[in-house]
């Protein structure tokens, strides 16, 4: 049995788990709607406020799907409750960023400024013209744009210009020594 795949989801209160005849899955809450459809050999238990994913048969690709399907209900339940954020921070001389429209816009050292558009169910804000922060209820959505925008210009290693997260550490090199 799939360790992550047996644990239940605890529903918060606000959210509603459907499932249709199709398997169709569309959990609903305070900041929005998530639909997704099950794989077939997979169904949801419903009791009590806990969500429970069992399998039919212990198939390889049951066995496989079983744990990826209960993460991904479990990240719907957060996002329509809670949502999903992302941070990224834009460093180096003359380097910033902001939004116009539905568009990012960075300038980051190019010829050009790189536009990023924005897709449906994420929602940027810059601050300092340094500082952008992804906002969404879609888990898979909000860190793909975040991880789109960080590839245009990764940190570099030797003066640590670049899009990054947050949090992350950039390990510097030393660089060139005169002798």
């Amino acid at each position: 049995m799939s360790r992550i795949g047996k644990q239940e989801i605890s529903l918060p209160e606000k959210v509603e788990i459907k499932v249709g005849d199709d398997s169709g899955l569309s959990v609903e809450g305070p900041k929005g709607k998530l639909e997704w459809t099950l794989p077939r050999g997979l169904a949801i238990a419903q009791e009590d406020g806990k969500v429970s994913v069992t399998r039919e048969s212990e198939e390889r690709k049951l066995r496989a799907m079983h744990g990826t399907a209960r993460s991904l209900i479990a990240n719907m339940v957060e996002g329509v409750s809670n949502g999903f954020v992302r941070e990224l921070e834009v460093q180096g001389v003359g380097f910033r960023a902001s939004v116009k429209g539905r568009d990012l816009d960075l300038s980051l050292g190019f010829s050009h400024p790189v536009l990023h558009p924005i897709p449906d169910g994420v929602t940027v804000t810059v601050e300092d013209n340094t500082k952008i922060k992804v906002e969404g209820i879609d888990k898979q959505l909000v860190g793909q744009f975040a991880a789109d925008v960080r590839s245009y210009y990764p940190p570099e290693p030797y003066k640590g210009k670049g899009v990054r997260y947050k949090d992350e550490y950039v390990r510097r090199k030393q660089g060139k020594s005169v002798k």
